[in-house]
């Protein structure tokens, strides 16, 4: 797969399908996730947060897809009650898996007290 659809099928898994046993397939298991709530060093890290509290729901549109050999980035609307903001997630890959995500956002957008209520949050 080339990074821009392992990137797409991330999307799938984690917002749509909820399928984390498809969504180990394309994560390497030393998977580096970065964000403004959440930092995870496995895939195994990653996935257990995600069955421990899974995302709420939400809706997501992309507004743009960009994507070189490595490395593909995601831009898109997220909405779900009381919250919407643009985000965007960069997915680098390394043989054939997504080895790191960066997901960035304007955390404002989020009530202030919304960090506090994640389960696994960093303080």
């Amino acid at each position: 797969m080339t990074p821009l659809e392992l990137a797409e099928k991330y999307m799938n898994c984690v917002f749509k399908t909820r399928d984390f046993e498809e969504l180990k397939t394309i994560l390497s298991d030393d998977l580096q996730f970065g964000g403004s709530f959440y930092n995870f060093e496995s895939a195994d890290q990653y996935i257990n947060s995600l069955r421990n509290d899974p995302p709420e729901d939400f809706e997501y549109e992309i507004i743009k897809r960009y994507a070189d050999t490595s490395s593909a980035c995601l831009v898109y609307q997220f909405s779900k009650p009381g919250v919407s903001t643009c985000m965007a997630q960069v997915f680098e890959t390394t043989d054939g898996k997504i080895s790191r995500i960066l997901l960035i956002f304007d955390t404002g957008a989020f009530p202030s007290d919304y960090k506090g209520r994640i389960k696994g949050a960093p303080p």
